[in-house]
């Protein structure tokens, strides 16, 4: 455990990747979305807006640059792949906790202000990230956990097969989701898709979002197992 903490901190050393500029971009999307909201007109129900998902997109990204910047210098102070990968998902854990509870916060505060005064939802989604205060921090854990390992995934794909690797490694998933539109076409069953989708609960998804968000640690598992420095 004591070697998992230290890789954990290892990364944390480069705290404007990890602390500063999730953070700063968000602002900065929140700030540009308080401005547009006092430009235009407000309907009945307000403004919602995706630019929260600037910081989900920020962590996918930033765990792709993990795999490709630090793992090689990190492999070299003597500490196994095994052991690099639990502190990386260590890491992944307490921040996803941490910045899930930032953002159940600042949901709050969202709410008690009705929408900061100017009637924008922003930390509010609606369904998904619209109920009690601890699905809002379970949900927004799961999204951060899962764009995070995502990331992590695609760097570790990169590192071990180059562009082509990486390309080849996205257009699968394309390929897949591609085969699933098709099946259901085929089967004339988009009505069956759409009444799963208006029938299941925001927690219900959030717990399928958590079974794949641990299907992708385990690809990165599997991954960095052969992963050459």
């Amino acid at each position: 455990m004591n070697t998992l903490v230290k890789v954990a901190r290892y990364h944390l050393v480069d705290r404007m990747t990890f602390v500063a500029l999730p953070w700063g971009i968000l602002a900065f999307s929140f700030l540009v979305n308080v401005v547009v909201s006092l430009s235009v007109p407000t309907g009945p129900h307000g403004i919602y807006t995706g630019g929260l998902a600037t910081i989900y997109v920020f962590l996918l990204i930033s765990g792709a640059m993990m795999m490709t910047r630090s793992l090689p210098f990190g492999l070299m102070l003597g500490v196994s792949r095994r052991s690099y990968y639990g502190g990386t998902g260590l890491l992944v854990v307490v921040l996803s906790v941490v910045y899930g509870l930032g953002l159940t916060l600042l949901q709050a505060v969202e709410r008690a202000t009705n929408g900061w005064g100017v009637s924008l939802h922003f930390f509010r989604i609606p369904w998904i990230m619209d109920g009690p205060w601890y699905q809002t921090w379970l949900t927004s854990f799961v999204l951060l956990a899962l764009f995070f390992l995502y990331g992590i995934w695609s760097g570790l794909v990169f590192r071990r097969w180059n562009v082509t690797g990486l390309v080849a490694f996205i257009a699968a998933q394309l390929l897949v989701a591609l085969l699933a539109v098709v099946a259901v076409s085929s089967a004339h069953q988009w009505h069956a898709v759409g009444h799963f989708f208006t029938t299941v609960t925001a927690l219900a998804l959030t717990g399928a979002l958590a079974v794949l968000a641990a299907a992708m640690g385990l690809g990165g598992l599997s991954t960095i197992r052969r992963v050459t420095v």
